[in-house]
């Protein structure tokens, strides 16, 4: 885990040409995505299309994430993040906890940006798997160059399910994915890039990084 200090970020929406800042307070995250090694060290299951156990994970749905999160937790003896409802699908977020949990997409693109302020931060052949160079599979977390704190694959490799709702009041309950995919055009690997999708989708370019809040 990798500590990244509070601060304020910019996002922004494509779609409704929105721009809006988020002050982000310190937490720390993931440098790699998580792999599906540890998800099935933790789970002791391999819901992957692709396997190895250096791959990322993928094929997650948004409550899987979410339960990953609190098992993960519980086996650290640390508070699970998230309280689940098993009968209406709710799931509340105790901010309070020490637990694993998913990054808002304030912290994912604070995180992903690392003090820069381009689309990228760096050329997209030396941070990130795209469908321009990766042969059209997943590859090993850790292969390409990080960001300059440390990161991994923020960009490219796979899509990383966030906390957020998209746009409760056009879309739902649908979730925000960031970070583009292995399978994905140069355009999608950026770091202000916004995805939607309905919490329990599952396909081979999902998945997900963990995060804590607080710099301990």
């Amino acid at each position: 885990m990798v500590a990244v200090p509070a601060g304020p970020v910019t996002l922004s929406d494509r779609r409704t040409q929105r721009r809006w800042e988020v002050a982000v307070g310190a937490y720390r995250i993931g440098a790699f995505p998580v792999t599906q090694a540890l998800y099935a060290e933790v789970t002791g299951e391999w819901p992957s299309v692709a396997r190895g156990g250096r791959l990322p994970v993928e094929s997650v749905s948004w409550p899987d994430a979410i339960r990953f999160c609190n098992a993960l937790s519980r086996r650290e003896g640390r508070d699970p993040a998230y309280r689940l409802d098993a009968a209406s699908d709710h799931v509340e977020w105790n901010r309070a906890a020490d637990g694993y949990r998913l990054p808002t997409e304030a912290e994912w693109e604070l995180a992903c940006r690392a003090g820069t302020s381009g689309p990228r931060y760096g050329e997209l052949d030396e941070i990130a798997w795209y469908r321009g160079n990766s042969e059209g599979r997943l590859r090993e977390v850790g292969g390409k160059r990080p960001n300059a704190w440390g990161l991994y694959d923020m960009l490219g490799s796979v899509w990383e399910w966030c906390w957020d709702i998209y746009d409760a009041e056009v879309y739902g309950g649908y979730r925000v994915l960031r970070g583009g995919g292995w399978f994905d055009e140069h355009w999608s690997c950026r770091a202000s890039v916004r995805r939607r999708s309905h919490p329990t989708f599952r396909v081979d370019d999902v998945g997900l990084r963990l995060v804590r809040s607080g710099s301990a």
